[in-house]
């Protein structure tokens, strides 16, 4: 009599490693913490060091200055790599890495511990940090002036200390609630293939005050009721839990998998309210701002405004918005390296990022809501499917803010541009087949609206690549 053997998956070997590899990361909580104390070092010397070094000159490249070298760092490798890696791996980088996230936590412990007051809790701030974060820091320059990284990165740094000094006992509050990025990497975490998964029933079946581990509890830093996790946008991927009542495991999912869901974030809100500013910021956010970011330094259109507007204000003797402000906190003040930001130059700066954000916004969320409408479903839930383009948006643009470092050239070669674009028009194309699947009835118009949607933000992309970047 033969024997019969259970034939093993290759799908099934992955599973059991990618498992094992969370029960890795909970047992080994202090290897990562010194990582993460590393990190917090690298940091902070990264951030206030420049400060005290001299402007570099404009031909200076990232190896002739440490200055030069550590704004490429954050805003060429550091930025689109943190975006990339969540879309992969969920929030790892929150749980692992993230020096804001190691700071307060530990402060907490040694903070009031008050409980998190309600207004902190508004489920709007995703959407108005990111905002605020993104307009403010065009007009000082983050991404090429040290002083405006150390004001922004360092200034949310200590928000985040106090946050943590007053709030929780040993809980990430400020990265729960007030973080400016919060709300951008609980979207991109969504399509994330890599997540801790929650077996409900196992938890529950596990005997009373059962947990993996007696010298590890489980400190949930983020806020997540465990038990009831059913989404990556919260989770820090920190390996805490893994294996607790053998009912949590680093598993693989399909990146649509909690796209095409009917379950909601884990919020501490309403669903519908929670998930509708979440869609905003995605596409008034991530879409529409960010582009207008991204481009205005090299649009042509924004130049001819800002001298259509000079002329006409010189013209009628309205000097004063022709000055710059004297302060490099408030708009750009270098005059020694020539650049300076007038009041009208700032002002026009905010008028063209928020005039994309509502016509590139206004256009997506429009098509979105006739597709939504189509198909009898709420219009945050079809929004997601821009999750994918959203994230590509980010990426594109943080990579080419890179290549004008690096280079000093606003020019683009033809095949990056070629990359570049092929990379949108991908993410653009996944969100229309999302689309089609979500949809319940009239799947080939919803399909068709999501492309409409994705035509504009691909044309203003399209026109930047190969019109005003051009070789």
């Amino acid at each position: 009599m033969g024997v019969i053997t259970e034939r093993v998956t290759p799908q099934a070997v992955r599973g059991e490693r990618i498992a094992r590899l969370g029960l890795f990361m909970r047992r080994h909580q202090g290897s990562i913490a010194a990582l993460q104390w590393a990190v917090v070092l690298c940091y902070l010397a990264m951030v206030v060091v420049p400060v005290f070094l001299p402007l570099p000159s404009a031909d200076t490249r990232i190896w002739g200055s440490f200055t030069r070298f550590t704004q490429f760092m954050f805003w060429g490798v550091w930025w689109p790599c943190v975006v990339l890696s969540i879309m992969v791996f969920g929030r790892a980088w929150c749980g692992l890495l993230c020096p804001e996230g190691t700071i307060t936590e530990w402060v907490s412990w040694y903070g009031l511990g008050l409980g998190i007051p309600r207004w902190m809790k508004w489920p709007g701030w995703p959407f108005v940090t990111f905002i605020g974060v993104a307009l403010y820091g065009q007009m000082i320059s983050l991404h090429q002036f040290p002083a405006a990284t150390l004001l922004i990165l360092g200034g949310s740094t200590v928000a985040a200390v106090v946050v943590g000094l007053l709030y929780g006992r040993g809980k990430r509050v400020w990265c729960r609630h007030l973080c400016p990025v919060w709300g951008v990497f609980a979207l991109l975490a969504r399509v994330a293939p890599v997540h801790f998964s929650v077996d409900r029933a196992a938890w529950d079946g596990a005997p009373s005050g059962a947990r993996t581990s007696r010298r590890h509890p489980v400190n949930c830093a983020p806020l997540i009721n465990i038990r009831r996790m059913e989404s990556a946008a919260a989770c820090h991927m920190c390996g805490r839990c893994a294996g607790e009542r053998g009912a949590v495991q680093l598993a693989l999912r399909s990146p649509t998998a909690e796209i095409l869901s009917v379950t909601a974030p884990e919020t501490g809100y309403r669903a519908d309210a929670s998930n509708l500013w979440l869609a905003w910021l995605l596409v008034f956010g991530m879409i529409g701002a960010a582009q207008g970011a991204f481009q205005w330094a090299v649009s042509p259109w924004f130049a001819a405004a800002d001298q259509a507007a000079a002329a006409w204000l010189g013209a009628h003797g309205v000097s004063w918005l022709l000055h710059p402000s004297g302060h490099w906190w408030i708009l750009i003040d270098y005059p020694r390296s020539g650049h300076v930001f007038t009041w009208l130059d700032g002002g026009m700066l905010v008028a063209y990022i928020a005039a994309e954000a509502v016509i590139v916004g206004g256009w997506v969320g429009g098509w979105t809501w006739l597709a939504a409408m189509l198909c009898e479903l709420p219009w945050w839930r079809m929004a997601s499917v821009f999750s994918f383009f959203s994230g590509a948006n980010l990426f594109v643009g943080s990579i080419l803010l890179a290549w004008s470092q690096d280079t000093g050239a606003v020019s683009l070669p033809r095949w990056a541009a070629v990359v570049c674009m092929g990379l949108l028009t991908l993410a653009a194309l996944c969100g229309a087949a999302l689309a089609g699947r979500l949809a319940r009835h009239h799947r080939a118009s919803a399909t068709l609206a999501v492309l409409a949607a994705a035509a504009l933000p691909l044309g203003a992309w399209a026109v930047e690549f190969f019109v005003w970047r051009k070789l």
